[in-house]
């Protein structure tokens, strides 16, 4: 009878394991399904976008002729090979996924990818990125009179916390004796 039970048992085990497996890949196909959808495999564009500009100001800096271009070109396209090893979608969909598992459940992440097939879903993804820039173009302008503000309060701590003449350095600790 004991024999039985742990037959039992086991297969209840196996049984449970696959439907957890089943379960979890059934939530990744979620997560996967909304990245998609929200275009996440384009979130490092911006980082490519500005090694490329980088290595186009220091092109054009240099002042190389127009007949070293391909140096500039054979440059970029190791820097987006390199980006590629750190950031291409394939290393970071997994972690990816992942967060998104951890942070919404199945279902949610059904809804959101039921709302992003939506036209307003449609709406709201294709206007994110003007209105995320607008967003933070309005709150730079407003922190400006902030900035100086800020400054000084900097400033007014440091003079403070370090005594006149020490430039910067923190109060020497107390001499040990001996």
């Amino acid at each position: 009878m004991t024999r039985l039970r742990a037959i039992c048992a086991a297969v209840a085990l196996a049984c449970a394991s696959g439907q957890v497996l089943a379960a979890t890949a059934s939530h990744e196909a979620s997560a996967v399904a909304f990245l998609k959808l929200a275009h996440a495999d384009q979130l490092g564009a911006p980082i490519y976008m500005q090694a490329q500009q980088m290595f186009a100001q220091r092109f054009a800096e240099t002042k190389a002729p127009d007949s070293k271009k391909a140096v500039l070109e054979t440059y970029q396209a190791k820097a987006n090979a390199a980006l590629d090893k750190a950031i291409g979608w394939d290393k970071l969909q997994p972690d990816m996924v992942k967060l998104y598992t951890d942070n919404f459940t199945e279902s949610e992440l059904k809804d959101l990818v039921a709302f992003y097939q939506s036209p307003l879903g449609k709406k709201v993804q294709a206007k994110m990125p003007q209105i995320s820039q607008q967003s933070f173009q309005m709150t730079q302008e407003k922190l400006q009179p902030a900035v100086p503000v800020v400054t000084g309060l900097l400033e007014s701590m440091t003079k403070e916390l370090v005594p006149a003449g020490a430039k910067g350095t923190a109060p020497a600790a107390p001499a040990k004796k001996p």
